[in-house]
């Protein structure tokens, strides 16, 4: 048992000098340095004028907080890419009289995600939803706030997982 604190000290040291793995999570390999997040294009039926501003920031943000990558207008190591596909409300709980008593709003989107170091971590048109329910006496209007920041920082933690901590 005395040799424990040992053994946990040299996994700790070996698996921090690797480069590849960190305590934030992300798996970036040493040579990748930069990335390119492009404005995520809205083309879903229903239209949120703030979505795809409020969406590519919040990537940006997160990946400028928990990486050490550098975020570049153009030709980054890493480029993302995507497009916001659905933004729908559908009724989710029915009462006996055939009423909503709740509603859920969902926001569907597709990205690319090319890594030029490593083109076997790419993925094309990979599909990305997240979903938040409001009780149906609000309107989507005075839900829409709340709920879009909650669907955006699920959709944001999928999205970076599933690039740079590839879960």
């Amino acid at each position: 048992m005395k040799r424990l604190p040992s053994i946990l000290l040299a996994a700790v040291l070996l698996l921090s000098s690797c480069g590849i793995y960190s305590f934030t999570g992300t798996s970036i390999q040493p040579d990748v340095n930069s990335i390119c997040i492009n404005y995520i294009e809205y083309k879903a039926l229903k239209v949120n004028p703030t979505l795809s501003n409020e969406l590519t920031e919040a990537l940006r943000t997160r990946f400028r907080r928990m990486t050490r990558l550098q975020i570049e207008e153009e030709e980054g190591d890493l480029d993302l890419s995507g497009e916001v596909t659905g933004y729908d409300v559908a009724a989710t709980a029915i009462t006996s009289g055939d009423v909503a008593a709740q509603n859920r709003l969902t926001v569907t989107i597709r990205m690319n995600f090319i890594n030029n170091k490593h083109p076997e971590d790419n993925f094309e048109n990979k599909t990305f939803s997240a979903y938040s329910d409001y009780d149906s006496t609000l309107s989507l209007d005075q839900a829409e706030s709340s709920l879009v920041a909650e669907i955006i920082e699920k959709l944001v933690e999928d999205i970076f997982n599933a690039t740079v901590a590839q879960w």
